[in-house]
């Protein structure tokens, strides 16, 4: 859904914000295209304003082409929140997924559409965008005199698209009564998780005239070399890790970065966290960066007693330096013991927050047979989507 039926009061342009030309489209245009690059079909449905329909039914049309028949205008509302209401009111029943675009953010990359979905399918709650906050932050009185330094650390700048599985966004917005300043906080507040994803720095805001500019340098850039306006190439590549320890009752056992009290642990030259390990191997193996052996070696001794985070850390450094981003990850546990059911949920969340990419989590038994039914250790499996730079693929 394009959320396209603000005023644009603050970019002072005369007319509604999503018809501003940029470059020789307007910024509605400019929005589509980002969408309508993505490899994935989709419903896309447009909220404009009710004056203006007309217009953002022509402009989107001609935008889309071919995948014209995709397309459903429809009249917003006074508020942002009505005007999503009467979006979901046009999405296809047979849809799934939704997610809610903010048509000012006109150069989003088309990748940043694929991530959000996919990890809305993998976590099954929202997820939305976010950007590292890198100023630093005051909080002041209305005086404008400074009360504290805010810590940066827990701070992201959220952007859009923000995803949600359909049935719990539509039920949210059936029993909204209380105007929310994005949709990720009206799905919070109604009770339920939304998890941080990486966004990107293109996805910016069109608010005001040097917003505008800005706009208007990247539009230029992107009509001299079209190429310019598609974000790097980049190929998606899938790895498979595997990791397995045996008991020691001796230590403690620490398991997806989580500790678990009276469980007997793993033995290890590290810490033994089969999970953190597997992933480690799935993500370098996507990114053709080796395996956790030849980065981490036990003959390394900064890594005795290492806990799993420090491996996952480095590794996403590793992958960063490469241009590379991580997609998902998946990760199995074979194993009779711990009872991973009541910390799954607390164990995704650690993971997806480390590696700022979705990570889920399954467990399973191997029905007696074997060293993971007789209960002498654990294994884990993982499979990372990590997206490369096709010149370093």
């Amino acid at each position: 859904m394009v959320v396209a039926a603000g005023s644009g009061t603050r970019l002072a342009q005369g007319r509604p914000k999503a018809f501003v030309e940029v470059g020789g489209a307007t910024i509605l245009e400019w929005s589509l295209r980002g969408i309508l690059r993505s490899a994935t079909p989709w419903q896309i449905v447009v909220v404009a304003p009710e004056a203006e329909l007309a217009a953002a039914r022509e402009l989107s049309e001609g935008t889309a082409g071919h995948a014209a028949g995709y397309i459903t205008v429809v009249a917003g509302a006074e508020t942002r929140q009505r005007s999503v209401a009467r979006g979901l009111a046009a999405v296809a029943p047979g849809v799934r997924t939704v997610l809610v675009h903010d048509t000012a953010r006109c150069f989003t990359p088309s990748a940043q559409f694929d991530l959000v979905a996919t990890a809305v399918e993998t976590l099954g709650h929202g997820v939305v965008p976010g950007l590292a906050v890198s100023d630093t932050i005051k909080r002041v009185d209305p005086s404008g005199a400074v009360l504290e330094t805010v810590d940066r650390s827990e701070l992201v700048a959220m952007q859009t698209p923000q995803g949600f599985p359909r049935a719990e966004l539509d039920a949210v917005y059936a029993e909204a009564d209380v105007d929310h300043t994005d949709d990720a906080a009206l799905f919070a507040a109604a009770g339920h998780r939304v998890t941080v994803v990486d966004g990107s720095a293109e996805a910016f805001k069109v608010t005001t005239p040097w917003d505008l500019e800005r706009a208007e340098a990247l539009a230029r850039r992107a009509v001299a070399d079209p190429a310019a306006s598609v974000p790097s190439p980049a190929l998606p590549r899938v790895g498979l890790g595997v990791d397995v320890h045996a008991f020691d009752p001796a230590s403690p056992l620490r398991l997806g970065t989580l500790d678990f009290p009276g469980e007997p642990g793993l033995k290890g030259h590290s810490d033994g966290d089969a999970v953190a390990h597997a992933i480690v191997d799935a993500l370098l193996s996507a990114a053709g960066e080796g395996d956790i052996g030849s980065r981490f070696g036990t003959d390394d001794p900064r890594y005795a007693g290492a806990a799993g985070r420090v491996f996952l850390e480095a590794t996403l450094e590793i992958l960063e330096g490469r241009g590379a981003s991580i997609g998902s990850v998946g990760v199995q546990v074979v194993g009779n013991r711990p009872r991973l059911a009541k910390r799954r949920g607390e164990m995704e969340a650690a993971l997806s927050r480390i590696l700022r990419a979705p990570v889920s989590v399954s467990a399973t038994t191997t029905d007696g047979l074997g060293f993971t039914g007789r209960g002498e250790g654990l294994a884990a499996i993982a499979t990372a989507v990590v997206t490369m730079p096709v010149a370093s693929a």
